[in-house]
Parts: C-alpha cells; structure tokens; sequence
C-alpha cells in the first residue's frame, strides 16, 4: 500500500502550482459531439493555462490532443446507437493514473467507463468532480424505455452523490439535478468560439451546396447528431408550411434512414458531418437555424449559431433557455408547439429589420462566452475541491468526538459518505491494482 499518487504540494503555494487533471469520458475523438466539442476546447484551455491533463476515453486511434496523453480503451458499438463505442475498465487504467499522479479527476457524465473514476477516486484518494452533459432521462421515452426513467434518476443521484462536487453546464439543469437530490451542484458556464464561429464566415459557395443549387431559397439549418431524441421530424412541418424554404441537416446518426424516408420529396440536403471553417460557413450561410429538440443540457450549436450570427428558433426546455432570450438574441417556442416554431421562423424570413436585430443581438451575446472564461472558471472549481481536500483530513479528526457518528461528520462538512471513506480508508497499491 502507498500514499496518494498525487504531487504533494503545500497550501500555501497552491494557487501558483500547475494542477495534474485526470479526465474520465465516454465518447471522445474522432467523434464529434457538443461534449466532445467541449471537452477539447476546455483541454486547449487548460494546456494553455499550463495545466496537465490525461484523458481516459474509448480507444479512438487519437493517442494526442493538445499535450494531452489520450488513454484509449477498447470497446464495442452500442447496439441502440453504433456511433457511440462503449468501453469497460480494465486494470490499465489504474496503471495510466498511478504513472500520471493526478491531483484529482474529473468524469465527464459517467455511465460505463467512468463507473472507474469512483473506484480509482477512493483507491487512490485523489477527489471527483463529475460533469453532467447528456439528459439521458429525457431520452428514454424516444427509445421506447421510458418507464425505466425513475430507475434512471435513483442510480444517477446514488453515482453523482458520492462526488466532491457536480458540474451543470446550464442554470436549468442545474435546478432539475438538485431537484432529483443530487447535492454539491454547481453551474459550469457556457463557451463558444468567437473566433471560429463569426458572420464573416459566410459563403455564397456554402450556401450553393446547402441549397443544392438554389442560392437564391431561404435555409434552415440544423446541426446535430441525427438521432431520435432530436425531435428533427419536426422540421417536415415547417417545410409543409412555408414554401420556398430548403432544410440542410448537418451532421450524422442512427436516425438517418428514417429521416431521409420522412423527408423523401422534400428540398432537404444531408450534408452529413461538417468540421472547421466548413461548419462555421454553414451556420454563418443559412437564414435560420432550428433546434427542436427537448433534451439539451446546454445546445452548444445554438451558441456556435449565434456566434455566426445566425437568427436562432428553439424549443423552450431544458438548457436551452439559459441561452437564448427570446424575441432578442432569437426565438423560443413552446414543446410541441408546431404553429410557435412556423411563426417564428416565418417572421425571421419575412422581416428583414427584425432579423437583422437578432443577428447582432445573438454575436453580441455569443461574445461573452469565450472558451477562455469557461476553462478559468472550470480551474476555480479544480483549486477550491484540491485544497478542500486537503484539509479535511485534520476537519474530520477534529469532528472524530464520542457522541458524533460518520454520517454526523458528513453532514457537519458537507461532505459525501464516499469522500469521508476515501480519507479514512487505506489507498490501494502503486500500480493501480487492488
């Protein structure tokens, strides 16, 4: 048995010192998602803070990323969705930790291969911060599963309640995670790139391949995963209603197939996936950009469309709400309001002064959240759990009175049962074996 892995610095030089992070996720690069998307802009930022970071993700090919050591785990197609790869822990996970000597780690919403962060959390006694990104709850129903949703949320509060502290990327979720009883959640703001993202990325050249041919048509713009939790079958009817209008989806998924046949006679173009300066002309080309879905945590493309300055319509639900104000920075309907989602976005087409006020409105608001505020913040969360953890040693012992039980200490300081036993209990052995 040996003691933390961690570099042991003292308090008082804490702040200045480099922070060793250890970031657990189950979907990485070459997929490309508003997570992932996330994910790397936060490790630039980190490396660029001069910050190091080991990612723990399923094997992608990408061993790399911006001084990043990508750990790779190997893994098998989820059979409900096969772009998504799940992969199982494996005892070289803990030998990647023991050699990277994190200062603690961070699981990017935990579901298989993260279920290791909670183990390696206590083994090692290094502290966990976990991140919520994806709805999962609200997905269900689209799976057929929906009943299983009460299951969902009581294996999620038991998991998420044994961190140091959650991370919510909106205010909205962050209310519906306490609500559930998940405790110790705080608001991790919202990023976007300003520079990538921007109007000057227009191009009549993208615009004529959005349109396949029809630069002169008004686009709707969709950018996502194609799958069914995005409700994109919605779009049929605001095409149905407002003729003249051609629909581009970008992106790719399970659903296409399903989506190709609901929109077969229709001016919509399957782009499939856009990156880099291609995507940014997408969104800075088209009129408007749609997002009917109902189970964003966040909506990073809502961001990244406003950012282009691209007149947004949203379904109001879930994070999406802490992004767009509605009738300023763009438009927000009702769920399952088909009449709302047309009139917004037959105003935008038709009001030339109204859309141009959204526009500037929406670059204005996407300017306050660069990458670089988030990551800070992000390094603020990191600090505060590291030097917290450093301390409680010496606070539970202090509580460690006749009369004053474990679960009496926990709630005392605020702590979770499974940061007390990490504290408490012996680590497990260098290597990262049991």
């Amino acid at each position: 048995m040996v003691e933390n892995p961690r570099v042991q610095e003292s308090a008082a030089n804490d702040s200045e010192q480099p922070l060793r992070i250890a970031i657990f996720t189950e979907t990485f690069l070459p997929r490309i998602d508003g997570t992932v998307t996330r994910l790397c802009n936060t490790i630039r930022q980190l490396h660029e803070l001069g910050h190091q970071v080991l990612v723990i993700a399923p094997e992608g090919g990408v061993t790399d990323f911006e001084g990043a050591h990508i750990h790779g785990v190997p893994g098998f197609p989820f059979p409900l969705y096969p772009e998504l790869k799940l992969s199982i822990p494996r005892p070289s996970i803990g030998k990647a930790l023991a050699a990277f000597r994190p200062d603690l780690i961070h699981a990017s919403h935990p579901v298989l291969l993260g279920t290791s962060a909670f183990y390696y959390s206590s083994g090692f006694r290094i502290p966990l911060v976990i991140s919520y990104h994806t709805h999962l709850a609200k997905w269900l129903s689209y799976y057929g599963v929906g009943r299983l949703e009460p299951l969902l949320w009581w294996g999620t509060r038991l998991a998420y309640n044994r961190a140091d502290l959650v991370l919510a990327t909106s205010h909205v979720m962050q209310g519906v995670l306490r609500e559930h009883g998940i405790r110790r959640v705080e608001h991790w703001q919202r990023g976007v790139d300003t520079q990538g993202f921007q109007p000057a990325n227009a191009s009549l050249e993208m615009r004529a391949r959005l349109t396949q041919g029809h630069p002169e048509d008004k686009v709707l713009l969709y950018v996502g995963r194609l799958s069914a939790e995005k409700d994109i079958e919605s779009c049929r009817t605001v095409l149905d209603a407002l003729p003249g209008l051609r629909l581009a989806l970008v992106g790719d998924g399970p659903h296409r197939s399903k989506l190709e046949q609901c929109f077969a006679g229709t001016p919509t173009y399957f782009a499939g996936y856009l990156n880099g300066p291609e995507l940014a002309a997408a969104f800075a080309s088209a009129d408007v950009f749609f997002l009917p879905s109902r189970t964003e945590t966040l909506g990073l493309v809502l961001l990244e469309a406003m950012a282009a300055g691209c007149p947004v319509v949203a379904v109001a639900e879930g994070g999406i709400v802490d992004v767009v104000e509605d009738g300023v920075t763009g438009h927000l309907y009702d769920p399952g309001d088909s009449s709302g989602a047309i009139a917004a976005i037959r105003r935008i087409l038709t009001d030339s002064t109204h859309c141009e006020a959204l526009r500037r409105q929406a670059r204005r608001s996407a300017e306050k959240w660069g990458w670089a505020a988030a990551t800070q913040q992000l390094v603020g969360f990191y600090r505060d759990i590291v030097r917290r953890d450093r301390e409680l040693p010496r606070q539970i012992a202090e509580q460690r009175v006749p009369g004053v039980s474990s679960e009496d200490i926990c709630n005392i300081l605020q702590i979770s049962r499974a940061t007390f036993n990490r504290l408490t209990r012996p680590p497990v052995a260098s290597d990262g074996s049991t």
